[in-house]
């Protein structure tokens, strides 16, 4: 033990020498090391495992140890600077000046949720939307009569937005919660409701259809005090608002109660100092590059701004509102399409103003080196724990020859290495696993996301690889048809185009190209085309049974052929079908007939109550009572276990 620790001082000893791990190597060299160090002025009987020997000491006793020393200085690796751009602090409450809520409205797919926005800002969306439901978040300014403007978010209902409607919920100050009248709380309203709930948002609830004749406001009521949303009627302190968004009745009391929630709230902002705001949504246009939805928090943006948001920079080019119209700045409370990005960020990613271009390029270096080391951090422990493991099998594999000298440590570790590479498998062997490559395109951050979350829920690798080749936000390209034809997938687009002749490059490619407007259908194709992958399911479809009556055997050339006497007792015996003899529980023999006969006609097939005989294709050994079964084996097509649960 304390030849180990001076062992660490001795920098001319090799690793080879010091750690090969044989005993009769490492004990003389440090043995004769501990003896050289007794003729110095070191005082060894007061030296400890843990001890640091001094320079001099180290000198001498190497030297006196016949071997040669090399002193080699450690590098010390210099602290990088954090060069991130940090938030701003809390504004003066002199500056602060009241700004228009952001809310969000929320809620189950087809309650009505666009609708009611397009009744208050006077537009129709709704019937521009692909299969009728919203599938991305939406961003805009409604000003009242009375003259207030409230920014509103427009989520997706869809079960398969979650990850949108979370967003939409951490960058608002109120939920309008949208319940259908007749249809009552659903599994997206509750999910609504944990969403507005760990943002710690308050919530309105609208709730819509109630021209409908089946409409029940009262029973939605109850219903959501099973989730803890208390109406004012019930002695609660969320107001409920009773709303038809298609007729347009009682929005104004909507609107009312939210401007009230809003002055409770005081939502106050500094529109000077440096900007802070939220991406929404991001998406590459063709005309103008990088596109980001942003909503304004603090500071006024406008054009020339230079930008962070998570590894990218950028230099405002230009700022639309929703309707694509050019505006010289938004100031706190504003959504407004962003244009000037250098890529594109994350949906969600939180925006800063920089000083100066250098500035935001130093932010930017400085996350991806911060991405980078964390990156390292990790294999560096997936590593250690890999070592671990092998030292620990090493020590298992070591244990049984410590009593062994070193020859014969190496002739059973030779003998037992000659062992396993004899049973090892051919690593040629190709895997018969079935797999699923896939591109995914999309036309905004948000949507490419959703489809990831979806894909992330894919439990059915037992009977099919999902393998996600690559990701990425706009049109197909040339290059992702390159790519799926390398490893035989399939691309799958979602609200995003392929030109024509992309169109047949894939075709003569053998690529399957699917592109779709609509959320769900994507999602059944890609599980059409997993179920596509499996082997047909076989099933076994009894076609007659019979019973052995008696064994004979006749004369066929020099051979003698055991018959089998038989009586059909259900469906009928066919020649061309499989057969399996069973004596009791237990199968005898399976395969086909060699001959079947009534009488003495040769038959293809004998029905129920009549008689026969019949030889196998192989040495048989009937008894009476044993029973004959005709079956035929179907094929089914198998569809695959993955439910993404919509």
């Amino acid at each position: 033990f304390f030849s180990c620790a001076v062992c660490k001082q001795m920098p001319d000893v090799s690793d080879s020498r010091r750690h090969r791990g044989d005993t009769e190597t490492m004990f003389p060299v440090s043995l004769n090391f501990q003896t050289a160090l007794l003729h110095t002025a070191a005082d060894v009987d007061a030296l400890e495992p843990d001890s640091v020997l001094e320079d001099g000491w180290i000198k001498e006793a190497v030297s006196r140890s016949g071997m040669k020393f090399r002193w080699a200085r450690l590098s010390e690796s210099r602290e990088r600077e954090n060069r991130d751009i940090q938030r701003r602090p809390p504004a003066d409450p002199a500056r602060l000046v009241p700004r228009p809520p952001v809310v969000t409205i929320m809620g189950h797919v087809d309650h009505g949720k666009t609708t009611l926005l397009d009744s208050l800002r006077k537009s129709q969306v709704a019937a521009s939307e692909a299969g009728g439901i919203t599938q991305h978040i939406g961003a805009f300014l409604v000003q009242l009569p009375s003259g207030e403007r409230i920014t509103f978010l427009d989520t997706p209902g869809h079960a398969a937005f979650s990850s949108m409607r979370a967003r939409g919920a951490n960058a608002t100050d109120i939920v309008v919660l949208v319940v259908a009248a007749d249809d009552g709380v659903m599994a997206q309203s509750v999910e609504s409701i944990r969403h507005a709930r760990t943002a710690g948002v308050p919530i309105i609830v609208a709730v819509n259809k109630c021209d409908k004749p089946a409409a029940a406001p009262e029973r939605v009521k109850q219903e959501l005090l099973a989730h803890d949303v208390v109406c004012e009627q019930f002695g609660g302190d969320v107001q409920a608002v009773h709303v038809s968004a298609l007729k347009g009745e009682n929005l104004l009391a909507l609107a009312e109660a939210t401007v009230a929630l809003a002055e409770l709230l005081e939502l106050k902002a500094d529109p000077s100092g440096p900007v802070e705001a939220t991406v929404i949504e991001s998406r590459t246009d063709k005309g103008k590059g990088p596109v980001t939805t942003a909503i304004v928090q603090q500071g006024t943006l406008r054009k020339g701004c230079v930008l962070v948001a998570g590894k990218t920079w950028a230099k405002v080019r230009f700022l639309f509102d929703e309707h694509g119209r050019a505006v010289k700045e938004a100031g706190p409370g504003a959504a407004v399409q962003v244009v000037g990005w250098k890529e594109l960020p994350s949906a969600g990613e939180q925006i800063l103003e920089a000083e100066t271009e250098h500035r935001a390029r130093e932010a930017v270096e400085w996350r991806s080196f911060q991405e980078e080391q964390e990156k390292l951090q990790e294999e560096q422990r997936a590593v250690e724990a890999k070592q671990q493991q092998h030292q620990e099998a090493y020590r298992r594999e070591r244990e049984p020859l410590a009593h062994l000298s070193w020859r014969q440590r190496k002739a059973a570790l030779y003998r037992a290495n000659r062992q396993k590479a004899a049973v090892r498998p051919s690593e040629r062997q190709e895997s018969r696993q079935l797999a699923l490559p896939l591109i995914i395109k999309g036309d905004v951050d948000g949507s490419v996301e959703t489809i990831l979350n979806i894909l992330d829920s894919y439990d059915a690798h037992e009977q099919c690889q999902l393998e996600l080749v690559h990701f990425g936000i706009g049109d197909v390209s040339e290059n992702d048809v390159s790519l799926a034809e390398t490893f035989s997938g399939s691309i799958y687009g979602f609200n995003v185009s392929a030109s024509k002749a992309l169109q047949q490059l894939a075709s003569r490619k053998n690529v399957p190209l699917r592109l779709h407007t609509v959320i769900y259908k994507l999602i059944d194709e890609l599980k059409a085309e997993l179920s596509a992958k499996l082997p047909p399911a076989v099933t076994e479809n009894i076609v007659g049974e019979a019973s052995v009556l008696a064994m004979f055997e006749v004369t066929a050339g020099k051979k003698k052929v055991p018959v089998a006497g038989c009586r059909v007792q259900k469906g009928q015996l066919d020649r061309r079908l499989k057969f399996r003899l069973t004596r009791g529980r237990e199968t005898v023999w399976e395969g086909s007939l060699s001959a079947l006969r009534h009488h003495k006609d040769d038959v293809q097939a004998v029905k129920v109550g009549m008689e026969c005989g019949l030889s196998v294709d192989a040495a048989v050994d009937f008894r009476v009572g044993d029973v004959i079964v005709c079956y035929e084996e179907l094929e089914a097509p198998q569809a695959t276990a993955w439910d993404p649960g919509f």
